[in-house]
């Protein structure tokens, strides 16, 4: 799978998840402060990286700042990208498994080694919404996305 990955700063955590993305066979494409010469504002590389799913050039993305909260806004911004915030194993499931998320969005504040590995275990590990009406909501957020170009 293709992985857009964006990061305003170079920071450890975010270094741990190019790694664990590799390792776990994704081909992954770095965004901001993780590509030399890319701007590493939080609105522009989390665009980069959510236009990339937008686009069909990426599967998904993972984008991340400080707190998270600004990369997911940006990446939101994006038609067709359904960026969440996730601190725990718990909500990347429940993102994946009801909202059909496209993007996670990491804090690089809060988000530990062993907690990333926990939330793309069960990111990756969750299936698109099965339930009718997990995905109706899912094509209203379309729709939503339609009414705005």
């Amino acid at each position: 799978m293709r992985i857009s990955v964006s990061s305003d700063m170079d920071e450890p955590v975010a270094r741990l998840l190019l790694g664990e993305l590799r390792a776990r066979g994704h081909d992954v494409a770095p965004h901001g402060a993780l590509s030399p010469g890319a701007d590493p504002r939080w609105a522009a590389c989390s665009e980069a990286a959510a236009r990339e799913v937008a686009d069909g050039t990426a599967d998904q993305a993972v984008v991340c700042c400080w707190t998270g909260t600004g990369a997911s806004i940006a990446a939101n911004k994006v038609p067709g990208v359904r960026a969440a915030l996730c601190t725990d194993a718990y909500t990347a499931d429940g993102a994946r498994r009801w909202n059909d998320a496209n993007v996670l969005a990491l804090s690089l504040r809060l988000t530990s080694g062993p907690l990333l590995k926990e939330i793309l275990d069960a990111w990756f590990a969750a299936d698109a919404p099965q339930d009718a009406e997990d995905r109706e909501n899912v094509a209203r957020v379309a729709r939503l996305d339609e009414a705005r170009r």
